[in-house]
């Protein structure tokens, strides 16, 4: 009887078992076919099937390209006047300090040429051109010569930076070429200039040339001895087709941007427009040919997509500046 119920025990338990594995392998079966559908075996549902890739975009902008040479160098004096005694002798007297503003002809320092036993009157040194005071190294009861200068001048508002052109760059100077100055002191603002004069020699060692850039300073905010970096325009050309240049894909040495295709609203694509660049300059491309201006274009997200591929405008970029 003991035997009996053993056999039965055994059955039960091995039916129980066979059902659960059933029940498992069911589970199993769900699970996998719900994960073949999310990773793109195909469904009942055909647009599962379609890649869409997030997107940004800008339109292509006509306008102005610039390239430049890029060189810095301190902002000085275009004139300065150092000042003699006719006679020689002990300062008297002081009528200027430095950054005092003169006319010509104004009294500068008083010399008293007298000697022990002997007295004259003190010769009055004055400035010889209009100006401002931006030395003066001369002292109250200092004794001076003529060949002692009593103080400098520069004259009139005219400032100018000195620079040194590497050998190479030479042939892409002239005089009267514009340059755009920024100076640390006025941060995003650019100053106005342009070449003045050329050096007719290189220098054998450095093998530079030396220019000098007139700097305008209409409003007096400039100073001598400010530290100033200066672009030389080189090449300017108008009227072109320019985008970033991060926007250029380069695939098995063919260079092409992606546009914006928006026939179906609902469903904007890319496609493939090879272009023809230009120069670079800043990041920004000229482009020759294969687009015109305010073609849409990918600027981000362009690395993975192909001709006709799905996109989703996630934000549209301001357009480039003119100038």
């Amino acid at each position: 009887m003991k035997k009996v119920k053993t056999a039965l025990l055994i059955l039960m338990i091995t039916v129980l078992t066979f059902s659960s594995c059933e029940r498992i392998k069911d589970r199993i079966k769900e699970t996998y076919s719900k994960t073949q559908t999310t990773a793109g075996t195909p469904t009942d549902d055909s647009n599962s099937m379609v890649q869409i890739y997030a997107v940004n975009t800008m339109a292509a902008t006509n306008g102005q390209i610039s390239d430049y040479l890029a060189l810095s160098g301190d902002i000085i004096s275009s004139s300065t006047v150092d000042i003699y005694s006719d006679a020689a002798g002990k300062i008297s007297r002081l009528y200027v300090s430095v950054g005092k503003v003169v006319k010509r002809g104004d009294p500068v320092a008083a010399v008293d040429p007298s000697r022990p036993g002997m007295e004259f009157v003190a010769s009055v040194v004055r400035a010889p051109v209009a100006g401002t005071i931006i030395a003066l190294p001369a002292q109250l009861g200092m004794t001076v010569s003529q060949a002692v200068p009593l103080a400098r001048i520069s004259g009139g508002d005219g400032l100018e930076t000195r620079l040194y052109v590497a050998e190479r760059f030479i042939s892409k100077i002239s005089l009267y070429q514009p340059c755009e100055i920024t100076l640390d002191a006025y941060p995003g603002e650019i100053f106005r200039g342009s070449i003045t004069e050329v050096s007719p020699t290189v220098d054998t060692t450095s093998r530079t040339m030396e220019i000098r850039v007139g700097v305008q300073n209409p409003d007096f905010r400039l100073k001598a001895g400010m530290f100033a970096k200066v672009r030389i325009i080189t090449e300017t050309k108008e009227n072109v087709v320019k985008i970033p240049s991060s926007a250029m894909v380069n695939r098995f040495g063919e260079q092409y941007v992606f546009s914006v295709d928006r026939t179906n609203p609902q469903a904007p694509v890319a496609r493939k427009r090879v272009v023809v660049p230009g120069i670079i300059i800043d990041g920004v491309m000229e482009i020759q040919q294969g687009l015109a201006p305010d073609d849409e274009i990918v600027v981000r997200g362009q690395t993975l997509l192909e001709d006709g591929s799905r996109v989703n405008i996630i934000e549209r970029f301001s357009p480039l500046s003119a100038n």
